[in-house]
């Protein structure tokens, strides 16, 4: 059951609330004991003796290795994901790789015989082995409480060929090491290494690595082990968001990466070629470059004023035209691989309350040169007074334009529509957007918990979101089902719909974000402390609790974490911007991936055997995600198969030039087609065009001579050839 298709009661009631309102009772289980346990803390507590805390080292290994090109993985590496595996670890697995596809031209696909290729499976806490080892099936273990998505970015950088951050050979240059508090036998593990054994890849040192240790690590006490030089760092060293920059020019340097895979376009209008957009034809007004208005916005949502000679914006004068007149911006022309896009972007509405905002696609075609225009999505009711984060999901397999039409809507109008930092990517658009508005007046302020407005998932699961405060170190977030207008028709106890809440990082490029992530998964067997299905139907298991307006639903027990992020990270980056954060909020079914999918054959005859926590081979079945909705679906050009939404679709094949497109990847298209294409239309243009200039003189020097007579004999020579 589709979300734009339920009933609307829920979503009345939400017009009406006041998010923020605190409720005297929070009913809320932690996933992790409300504990923020890194890495090593996690193998620590469970015995592990690993090189460096959570790296797997054999015999054969030394740490030169990896500067070798033999332990490097393909650009694609294939994966299996065992049937050992939690099901909220396989879900935040596939996130991870998404984020790896944005950021790097790294991919993932489901193993299919290939030589070599990493089995990921619930091992004895988290670690993974450096580089590509070569030896067929090569482990990596995403425990218990380490299904966080940086966790498994972390690991999956060991595997790609990396070291922990503090290991480099100028360490000492920028932390201190507090040896008399390191854990007695643990010294080895800060060690350093010159680059002859470790390659710092011509990058600086950077704290805020997502392959650095906190500042905690291994420590016999309370005391810190690692001090930052530079003090400010302290309380960033050890982030587990995501990839840092430098963490990523490291891995695209080693990799060779020139772009990144499902990233498309970034635009936030501090170059005057307005990102290569131009104004549309046949409309009545144009897009203006501006850095602030009379009448608001004050400054861009990029900088927020805060930089003197920069901060610009695109901007629709409504009120210097009359009603129905439209202003349209074009991008440049953008070329799909994997058929599904999501466009962002923040919107200002300074004018009058009607105007709106209309999304289009401008597809090209062979048989239509000037491409075809779609409209997607048309924006109303559109707040004035402050810049709003806006989600368009696209579908478009073919090269395109997205194009944003300002529409003069009735009324009176003292300024207009302002555009700013629009992100365009192959990757999928959250369910729902959770905006909460003078954010810092809520910190610390509250007693009980932040409830979001209701929201709804794609199965038609009601559900809420509570953020709580008041702990004066760290913010927690939790999931809750609620009694909705669906809960008859739908499946109880809920089974495996993953809710991923992810906080913001409200940076202009969206390659640069770091955003905290955290990811919970509706197992219908879990029980509560009496006894009771922790998911089952909200109106049975749930507390009575009231909308502002008066409505009355229950809500179910919360799952999540206490300890969400620091108020320290909070504050940090661009978290918090202009007084206002976002949680983004994806719901999806992730039930396909509980299913055991057929063994591939190897190519080589490598044995499907993964690592037990003892570390002895065991034989077993694994799911590369891919259920049977595939079996009968066929990718062509060596496409995977892959299930969304309950639906069988392809991914699609690509290199550094070239791609394939389609919805069985039956089409491929390269940067040298276009080139090849693009020169030999002109060459046939411009023959085309001699052929006929040439004819024309001939027919017209014809036609004189035939007029003329005998008399063309006394033209003097020197006219002779003007016709």
């Amino acid at each position: 059951m589709d979300s734009w298709v339920l009933p609307r009661l829920l979503l009345a009631a939400s017009c009406l609330m006041v998010s923020g309102l605190p409720t005297p009772e929070h009913f809320v289980k932690d996933v992790d004991g409300g504990i923020d346990q890194d890495i090593f803390d996690i193998n620590e507590a469970l015995g592990l003796d690993l090189f460096e805390g959570d790296i797997r080292l054999d015999g054969v290994q030394d740490r030169n290795s990896i500067i070798g090109e033999n332990y490097r993985w393909p650009h694609t590496i294939p994966y299996v994901l065992e049937d050992s595996l939690e099901m909220n670890a396989k879900g935040v697995i596939l996130n991870a790789f998404e984020r790896y596809r944005l950021k790097t031209c790294i991919d993932f696909k489901p193993w299919t015989g290939e030589a070599n290729f990493i089995s990921v499976f619930k091992g004895s806490g988290c670690w993974s082995s450096i580089g590509n080892k070569r030896v067929g099936n090569q482990s990596l273990s995403i425990g218990e409480n380490c299904d966080r998505i940086a966790t498994i970015q972390h690991e999956f950088l060991h595997a790609l060929g990396f070291w922990h951050e503090q290991s480099r050979s100028d360490r000492d240059d920028y932390v201190n090491i507090i040896w008399d508090r390191i854990q007695s036998g643990k010294e080895n593990n800060f060690n350093i290494y010159d680059d002859q054994v470790s390659d710092t890849l011509n990058v600086p040192y950077d704290y805020t690595s997502v392959m650095h240790y906190s500042k905690t690590a291994f420590r016999n006490g309370t005391e810190p082990t690692i001090v930052t030089r530079i003090p400010d760092f302290m309380d960033v060293i050890g982030q587990r968001m995501d990839f840092s920059d430098s963490d990523l020019l490291k891995l695209n340097r080693l990799y060779n990466c020139s772009s990144s895979l499902s990233f498309m376009d970034s635009c936030n209008f501090e170059l005057e070629n307005v990102c290569g957009m131009i104004q549309g034809s046949g409309d009545s007004a144009d897009w203006q470059r501006l850095s602030q208005v009379p009448s608001g916005p004050e400054s861009d949502h990029s900088n927020m004023g805060q930089c003197a000679g920069a901060g610009f914006f695109m901007h629709f004068n409504s009120s210097a035209v009359s009603t129905g007149a439209m202003a349209v911006l074009e991008s440049r022309t953008l070329y799909p691989k994997r058929g599904f896009q999501c466009l962002q972007f923040y919107l200002y509405n300074s004018g009058s309350g009607s105007d709106q905002l209309n999304i289009y696609i401008r597809e090209y075609s062979a048989g239509s040169e000037n491409g075809t225009v779609t409209l997607v999505e048309e924006i109303k009711d559109i707040p004035t007074g402050s810049w709003q984060l806006y989600h368009v999901p696209l579908k478009v397999a073919n090269k395109f334009r997205v194009l944003f039409g300002g529409v003069r809507g009735a009324g009176a109008s003292l300024g207009g529509l302002s555009i700013d930092d629009i992100n365009l990517s192959e990757t999928r658009c959250p369910h729902h957007i959770w905006r909460i508005r003078n954010f810092t007046q809520l910190m610390g302020s509250l007693d009980g918990a932040l409830y979001s407005p209701p929201f709804y998932s794609p199965k038609g699961y009601a559900f809420q979101i509570s953020l709580t405060l008041s702990n004066p170190t760290n913010a927690g977030i939790y999931f809750h089902l609620i009694s909705g207008a669906n809960d008859d028709q739908l499946e109880w106890p809920c089974p495996w719909q993953q809710a991923t809440m992810t906080l913001l990082d409200q940076n202009p490029d969206i390659r640069q974000r770091m955003s905290n992530q955290r990811s919970v998964t509706t197992d219908p067997l879990l029980t509560d402390d009496d006894g009771s299905y922790f998911w089952d139907r909200p109106s049975k298991v749930g507390q009575e609790a009231l909308f502002p307006n008066g409505t009355q639903f229950r809500r179910g027990k919360g799952r999540g974490t206490s300890a969400f992020i620091t108020h320290e990270r909070l504050k940090s980056r661009d978290f918090i911007k202009g007084d206002d954060v976002y949680i983004l909020l994806t719901v999806e079914d992730i039930s396909h991936l509980n299913t055991t999918a057929p063994q591939p054959v190897p190519t080589n005859g490598t044995p499907t055997t993964s690592t037990s926590t003892a570390g002895t081979p065991t034989t077993s079945t694994s799911t590369a995600g891919t259920p049977g909705l595939c079996v009968n679906f066929a990718c062509e050009n060596d496409g995977v198969c892959t299930v969304w939404n309950g639906k069988a679709e392809c991914r699609c094949p690509s290199g550094d030039d070239w791609w394939y497109m389609g919805a069985r990847c039956e089409k491929r298209g390269s940067t040298r087609d276009t080139i090849v294409i693009t020169a030999s239309s002109t060459a046939a243009v411009f023959a085309v065009m001699l052929v006929v200039t040439l004819l024309s003189v001939y027919c017209t020097r014809r036609r004189y001579r035939q007029k003329t007579g005998p008399s063309t004999a006394e033209v003097p020579v020197e006219n002779e050839h003007v016709f």
